[in-house]
C-alpha cells in the first residue's frame, strides 16, 4: 500500500544512510571575496518574489512527506515554521491523498498551519488527472511535478514506462490555475531535458541535484536484492553542475536542491543564477523535535547566507547573481565538457 512505503521512506531517511557518496559540486564554487565590502551586513536583504508570492528568503522546504497517519505531525511543524518565517513549503506527492480520501489530512493540515504560506503541492508526470485535487486539497500556489526515473527503476515494481511523460506535463499545466513547477527527486536535471520543460510551459525547474538523498539508496533498503540500488547509489547530475545546466538554458526560475547543507551552500548555488534553495533532511530531523526548531535550522541558513552576501559585497540576492565565482574541479571539467563556458563566472563584476 502506498501509505505504508511512505512510511518506510519517511523511516529510512531519518534513520539510515541514505545521501550520494558523492558531492554536490558545491566544494568546486568559490565566491570571489571581498576584503572591502562597501555594504552594510545589517542592510542585506534576502527576500524575493518567487511566481508571484513575496518570500523573506530565498530557502524553501523542499518536499518531504504526506500520506501517512505519522507524517501529519512532520507536515504541521513544518508548515508552522514556514508560517512563521514566511517562507515556501513543498509538500509530498499528493497521489496518496488524492486515492485515499482519508489521508487527506496528512496534507491539509498544511494549509490550516500556515494559511497564509506559498505552498507547492506534488504530483508525479503521469497523474494529469490528480492535478485539480492536488491543488484544492491545500489550496496550493503552485504545483510540483516530480520526476523520479531512477527511484522507480530500483524500487520494487516501480514504474519504469515514462513514454509521453513530456505531453503529460503539458496537460497537467493546461489543467490547473497555478504555476506548474517541475522537480527532479535527487538525480539531477540536464541542459536538453530543462529546454524540453520550458517548452511544455512550465514556471520553474527545480533541478534536485546528486548530492543529498539518494532515493536509489533509500530503495536498496527495501529491496530483496541490494545489487542494483547499491550499483546505481551514486548515479545522477550532481547539484552544482545540473544547477548551471539549467540556469544557463532556460529563462524561467531555477532552483537548486540536494545536498544544500548550508548557508554558504545557498549562496553558492545563488551566485550561480538560481532563484531559490530546497533543504529537505536538514529539517527532517527538526521537525521531529516541533517547529521552534526548524525555525532555528533555517535561521541558521539564512544567517550564513547573510554573511557571505557580505563578504561577497552583495546587498540583494540580484547583487549575488553577479558576484564573480571562480568553478573550478570537477565542476568546472563537466561544465567545460558540456560546453559551457565557466570563465565568464570568474569575470563578472
Amino acid at each position: 500500500m502506498i501509505s505504508d512505503r511512505k512510511l518506510e521512506h519517511l523511516i529510512l531517511c531519518a534513520s539510515c544512510d541514505v545521501e550520494y557518496r558523492k558531492k554536490t559540486g558545491f566544494e568546486d564554487i568559490e565566491i570571489v571575496h571581498r576584503a572591502i565590502p562597501e555594504i552594510n551586513k545589517e542592510k542585506i536583504d534576502i527576500s524575493l518574489d518567487f511566481l508571484g508570492r513575496e518570500l523573506s528568503s530565498p530557502v524553501m522546504i523542499s518536499a518531504i512527506t504526506g500520506g501517512h497517519p505519522a507524517s501529519m505531525k512532520i507536515n504541521r511543524e513544518l508548515a508552522r515554521a514556514a508560517e512563521k518565517l514566511g517562507i515556501a513549503l513543498g509538500l509530498g506527492s499528493q497521489r496518496a491523498g488524492v486515492e485515499h480520501p482519508e489521508l487527506e489530512g496528512t496534507y491539509t493540515i498544511a494549509r490550516e498551519e500556515a494559511p497564509s504560506a506559498m505552498l507547492i503541492g506534488n504530483i508525479g508526470s503521469s497523474h494529469i488527472e490528480y492535478a485539480e485535487r492536488a491543488v484544492e486539497m491545500i489550496d496550493a500556489d503552485a504545483l510540483a511535478v516530480h520526476l523520479n526515473p531512477l527511484q522507480e527503476s530500483i524500487q520494487p515494481g516501480g514504474d519504469v514506462d515514462s513514454s509521453g511523460a513530456l505531453e503529460s506535463i503539458s496537460a497537467i499545466v493546461e489543467s490547473v490555475d497555478v504555476p506548474v513547477m517541475v522537480k527532479e527527486t535527487g538525480a539531477g536535471i540536464c541542459s536538453e531535458d530543462a529546454i524540453e520543460l520550458e517548452s511544455c510551459g512550465v514556471s520553474a525547474i527545480d533541478v534536485a541535484g546528486a548530492g543529498g538523498t539518494s532515493w536509489a539508496a533509500v530503495e536498496t533498503y527495501r529491496a530483496d536484492d541490494r545489487y542494483l540500488g547499491e550499483l546505481f547509489w551514486d548515479w545522477g547530475i550532481p547539484t552544482a553542475a545540473s544547477t548551471v545546466e539549467v540556469v544557463e538554458s532556460v529563462s524561467i526560475p531555477v532552483i537548486a536542491s540536494g545536498g544544500i547543507r548550508s548557508g554558504i551552500d545557498a549562496a553558492k548555488a545563488i551566485s550561480l543564477g538560481a532563484e531559490m534553495v530546497g533543504i529537505a533532511l536538514p529539517v527532517l530531523e527538526a521537525a521531529g523535535h516541533g517547529h521552534r526548531e526548524v525555525i532555528k535550522v533555517i535561521e541558521g541558513f539564512n544567517e550564513a547566507l547573510r554573511t557571505a552576501m557580505y563578504l561577497a559585497g552583495a546587498e540583494t540576492l540580484d547583487d549575488l547573481k553577479k558576484s564573480p565565482v571562480i568553478i573550478t574541479g570537477h565542476t568546472g571539467e563537466w561544465l567545460n565538457q558540456r560546453g559551457f563556458e565557466t570563465k565568464k563566472y570568474a569575470r563578472r563584476s
